[in-house]
């Protein structure tokens, strides 16, 4: 008896965009938007432990490392897991594990116990964050592909926003616990949304379940007009690799491009940390009111979400080397203008900044689409949770470097400079990627047009 067979990734390819594709998108948002509150949170609550409990400035660094540690061991191990065991159930086990470790850190009475919260909770944001991308990517089709993994990163994004106005608000009457309560009760309320109402991977349903009702349900959900019946076994378009495996990641022409986007991520979040990190205090010497460098700080942040509506739909309908080596050539020009607009009016710093943080927080949720693109399914969460893991290097490294620089005497202006200069070899990166592998992903992107009986 012949049974029938659907190819999962041809069905996702071919069907109109569904509201099941749209619940996932909204809720990986949510996941990441529960990263960025807690990235930026800490940044306002540590300021006010230091003062009750007498902390010095030099233990500060170590309970900031210590997040940032523990997000970078999540990108590079848990991400792993997620190829192996669905990105569903890690996504929720990770959002619990960071709820958890949040609102643990509200009882803790020492900075020994603070950092290894923080590290605890920042593995838990470093396995949740790649798995929400994976498996927003795998169910996208290839010409959205890019939108929605930009549109997911843009929660990111909006918790760094929110955290700012949630401490404008809750801080000045309720105590730095407020934060962490907060920032704790809301990834464990998410969960259970995302328990409820998310699918599992389909490309792990089809190696566990290919002929499960589960399988079949979702797969309706996607195209009712598919012809499933009790027979129909569901396959899928996929590259001959070792799932999960590091070394899958420099397999089958893929090493020059793992290796120049680590390279690209390192550049590009050491960029924009560095912006993150040092406007606050370059604002500030500028003699200008708190909330003056709030709105400014914000500024790299609001124009990064702001640049999603215009790159997603680029990269889509271009390509994203071309859109992305164009974007940083842009980051040169816009961060040499921030830097000049230093010693201007502040509606023109305001200008400035705003522009030089569409180019360049743009263009870090835009290489984040191009890991999406570029990594097959059975790989994509551990591609994306390595790239991020490097590039979490670069997002100590810049800061570290600018204070480097400011401790020789560099001014702010120069040092923006010279980032201009940087990240244009990002751009180089980038236009060398798109040449030496844009054409070794075309029988990948032909195969995924293929039905497989």
């Amino acid at each position: 008896m012949n049974r029938q067979s659907i190819n999962v990734t041809t069905a996702i390819e071919a069907a109109k965009t569904s509201p099941l594709q749209y619940t996932i998108v909204a809720l990986c948002s949510l996941v990441l938007f529960g990263d960025g509150f807690d990235t930026q949170a800490m940044s306002y609550i540590l300021p006010r432990l230091a003062k009750d409990w007498h902390i010095p400035g030099s233990a500060l660094g170590p309970i900031f490392s210590s997040a940032l540690i523990g997000l970078l061991v999540g990108y590079l191990i848990i991400s792993s897991l997620s190829d192996r065991f669905g990105h569903k159930r890690v996504m929720i086990l990770s959002t619990v594990f960071f709820g958890v470790c949040t609102l643990l850190t509200v009882k803790a009475t020492s900075v020994p116990e603070l950092i290894a919260l923080r590290f605890l909770t920042g593995l838990g944001l470093g396995g949740a964050a790649p798995s929400a991308i994976a498996l927003t990517g795998e169910y996208s089709a290839q010409r959205l592909r890019a939108t929605f993994v930009l549109i997911i990163y843009c929660g990111f994004s909006l918790g760094f926003v929110a955290a700012g106005f949630a401490a404008a608000s809750l801080l000045p009457h309720y105590g730095w616990t407020s934060l962490l309560w907060v920032g704790g009760a809301f990834p464990l309320l998410l969960a259970v949304v995302l328990a409820l109402a998310l699918p599992e991977s389909v490309s792990f349903l089809v190696r566990r379940e290919s002929r499960s009702r589960r399988l079949a349900a979702v797969m309706r959900r996607i195209d009712r007009n598919l012809p499933i019946d009790t027979d129909t076994r569901f396959v899928e378009t996929r590259v001959d690799t070792k799932r999960a495996a590091i070394v899958s990641l420099f397999r089958d022409g893929r090493m020059a491009g793992t290796l120049l986007l680590w390279f690209v991520f390192f550049v590009n979040l050491s960029i924009f940390y560095l912006m993150q990190t040092w406007l606050p205090t370059i604002i500030g010497n500028l003699h200008y009111p708190i909330a003056t460098v709030a709105w400014v700080t914000a500024m790299p942040t609001i124009a990064g979400t702001v640049c999603v509506v215009v790159v997603g739909p680029a990269m889509d309908r271009f390509g994203p080397y071309p859109v992305l080596t164009v974007l940083y050539i842009g980051s040169c020009g816009l961060l040499a203008l921030a830097a000049a607009a230093l010693s201007a009016p502040l509606w023109m710093l305001m200008v400035a900044t705003f522009m030089a943080g569409f180019f360049v927080s743009g263009g870090q949720k835009g290489i984040i689409a191009l890991a999406a693109i570029f990594y097959p399914a059975e790989i994509r969460s551990t591609g994306c949770g390595w790239a991020l893991g490097v590039g979490r290097f670069g997002s100590i490294a810049g800061p570290a470097a600018a204070g480097m620089l400011f401790n020789a005497h560099w001014s702010a202006a120069e040092v923006f400079q010279a980032a201009g200069v940087v990240i244009l070899f990002a751009g180089a990166a980038i236009y060398l990627m798109g040449r030496l592998c844009a054409p070794a992903r075309r029988p990948l992107e032909d195969a995924a047009s293929r039905t497989v009986a």
